[in-house]
């Protein structure tokens, strides 16, 4: 500072640090998806070799009855997911890369709606590729699906 800005009462205000915008701690989005994988190979697999070849008998007969094979899949697959987060708020994939699930007007946990909701747009995204996308552009990273559910996924600090 300098005496002759002292002097003429030019004292610069001293600015406080920036704040930033947003104070959640939001899901990184390399972590989101290192999530998803183990989540397909702890829950999913298991599901999609019950079906295949315990249900419905072998490829062949899940090829031909694809969309009830699909069927018999996805509801299993949407009961254990919505359980784990209404219960723990996060998946054994989550867990593992401390991710959680909530709910943007609570805070808290996510109830079965919100829960039931994300599981059912996270499918219509994941088939609808160019969807996918949404999260890179956004400031918080939170894809189509969470936007339709009310949720978000934050960082757990250890």
């Amino acid at each position: 500072m300098r005496w002759r800005d002292i002097k003429q009462n030019k004292i610069p205000e001293k600015k406080e640090p920036k704040k930033p915008k947003n104070s959640i701690p939001y899901a990184r989005i390399p972590d989101k998806i290192k999530a998803f994988i183990t989540d397909t190979f702890l829950i999913g697999m298991p599901i999609f070799y019950i079906v295949i070849y315990l249900v419905m008998g072998d490829r062949e007969g899940f090829a031909e009855h694809i969309s009830e094979g699909w069927l018999y899949i996805l509801v299993p697959l949407g009961i254990i997911l919505t359980l784990f987060y209404v219960i723990l708020g996060q998946t054994p994939g989550m867990k593992a890369y401390d991710i959680k699930v909530i709910d943007n007007k609570t805070g808290e946990k996510p109830n079965v709606i919100s829960a039931i909701l994300r599981f059912f747009f996270f499918n219509i995204v994941l088939f609808s590729f160019f969807t996918l996308f949404v999260s890179f552009f956004r400031e918080d990273r939170r894809g189509l699906h969470d936007l339709f559910s009310g949720t978000s996924l934050i960082q757990i600090s250890k």
